[in-house]
């Protein structure tokens, strides 16, 4: 008896031993036919570049035209900013990995990406929901605009919600990676995702997960009722609107904002809260490139696509560029 606790305890010593030892994870590849991951590099270098360049435009545009220097495009220039750091922080690995038909990933550069992911898709959900306060005082109390949303007031703001961010980040990567791995290195992903390494820990996650997705709901759900209650206040306001023209204008500059919120929240909760009974590499795989993916590349179309004053001031810049040549 003594004997077979001994070797049990050699076992786990072992184990702990080799989970300190890994350098390395195996990402989930999209598939093992050649053609069919060239097909996947030349998507994503085509999803990735329209990112780039819509983002890139609002940026560019936002900071050279005076008249957009509101708090509107204030944040938004702030959300092209974090969907260029999420969208870089998985899609290029990703390309690479199919390009070279290879699935390695350092142990350091694993940890990164989280911690990176994490933090910009963090912040991005916080910066969203300030985006909803903007819009509910641009609409329903704009005699106070000016007060309640001044230029330090917006700083502050968008400070907070890249903090925040990064605090949340750095919490939820040191939850991760500080229980030893012993039960692979193979990830069930495209990317470095949380349950995914949860599902490598020596010892029983149960306790570790549910820390976590306890901690998640309380600081995201409030964010969430607090988007709905502004989106409800401002459809009532909106409404009451006399003219065709004002409500067409609020919509315009509403309606794309409440469109990304929609996509975001909705994909990364079925892909953190879904139960493991519906779970499967497949579903992960479209769930995680609808919420990681698909939102920063079309963040720019939805929001130009409506909004008259930002498609008058890219006309702009970009005759200006033409005639400046």
């Amino acid at each position: 008896m003594e004997m077979a606790k001994g070797t049990v305890l050699s076992v786990q010593r072992l184990q702990i031993s080799n989970s300190s030892s890994i350098t390395q994870f195996l990402l989930l590849p999209f598939t093992d036919t050649r053609e069919l991951q060239l097909l996947h590099f030349w998507l994503f270098l085509g999803i990735y570049l329209a990112a780039l360049l819509g983002n890139g435009l609002i940026i560019t545009t936002i900071a050279w035209d005076q008249h957009l220097h509101t708090p509107m495009y204030f944040f938004l220039l702030n959300l092209a900013l974090l969907d260029l750091g999420s969208i870089s922080t998985i899609v290029p690995k990703s390309m690479v990995n199919s390009l070279w038909d290879t699935k390695v990933i350092s142990y350091t550069g694993c940890a990164t990406q989280l911690f990176l992911f994490v933090f910009l898709a963090t912040a991005e959900f916080y910066l969203l929901t300030i985006m909803s306060y903007d819009r509910y005082v641009a609409i329903c109390k704009p005699l106070h605009y000016g007060t309640l949303l001044g230029s330090r007031a917006c700083v502050h703001m968008a400070a907070a919600a890249w903090a925040t961010g990064f605090l949340y980040s750095l919490l939820h990567t040191a939850n991760t990676f500080s229980p030893p791995l012993c039960k692979g290195n193979a990830l069930g992903q495209f990317f470095c995702e949380i349950p995914h390494i949860l599902k490598l820990s020596c010892s029983s996650t149960y306790l570790r997960e549910h820390v976590l997705l306890v901690v998640s709901i309380f600081f995201d759900l409030w964010c969430f009722v607090f988007i709905v209650v502004s989106y409800v206040q401002i459809l009532r306001a909106v409404l009451r609107i006399p003219s065709e023209q004002g409500r067409h204008k609020a919509f315009s500059t509403c309606l794309p904002h409440l469109a990304v919120v929609s996509l975001f929240i909705s994909t990364a909760s079925f892909a953190y809260l879904k139960p493991p009974s519906i779970s499967s590499p497949w579903l992960d795989l479209v769930v995680s490139v609808l919420y990681s993916v698909v939102p920063p590349a079309v963040n720019p179309l939805v929001y130009s696509m409506r909004n008259q004053e930002l498609k008058d001031a890219l006309w702009k810049l970009i005759s200006y560029c033409f005639v400046k040549q």
